[in-house]
């Protein structure tokens, strides 16, 4: 089993050699303009041109739904995962708008894409900030799912 690497660094700069998947998550309602996609969006254009026509049913054989991930590839060894973690952008209700369970789902497509593509996996703390959820919680899915099964993972933090 491997362990998250924590580093203080830019996401849109993924360290190591090989294949890289960075993973991030989306919404519900196709929306794509603050938090992180900020950052992907300046660096690569089509992760969020395929978000978006995805999001209006234009990306076939993809159901724009919870739990799924859309793997855009935008350099010779890094592969955008878009993960749809999280339900609408606004907490309503005081339930924020992460959910889990899809979140689990996510990560279970990275796993799957990592291992047939022998490659790591790289992200900001994704869910805890615009989606609302708690840290602690998605770590853990990241170490059942992904450590578990000795994918290096890399945790960037600005």
């Amino acid at each position: 089993m491997t362990k998250i690497k924590y580093i203080k660094g830019d996401a849109t700069q993924p360290i190591g050699d090989g294949r890289k998947l960075l993973i991030h998550c989306c919404n519900t309602v196709g929306g794509w303009g603050s938090g992180f996609v900020v950052a992907i969006s300046q660096k690569w254009k089509e992760p969020e041109v395929q978000y978006r026509k995805w999001s209006k049913g234009h990306v076939k054989g993809l159901k724009f739904e919870l739990g799924a991930v859309q793997f855009v590839k935008v350099e010779k060894d890094i592969v955008i995962g878009n993960m749809i973690g999280q339900e609408g952008i606004k907490s309503k209700d005081n339930v924020a708008p992460i959910r889990y369970p899809a979140i689990i789902k996510c990560l279970e497509k990275v796993k799957d894409a990592a291992l047939k593509n022998k490659a790591s996996v790289h992200a900001p703390k994704f869910g805890s900030d615009r989606a609302g959820g708690n840290w602690d919680i998605i770590e853990g899915h990241i170490n059942d799912i992904l450590c578990a099964n000795d994918i290096d993972v890399t945790i960037y933090e600005l």
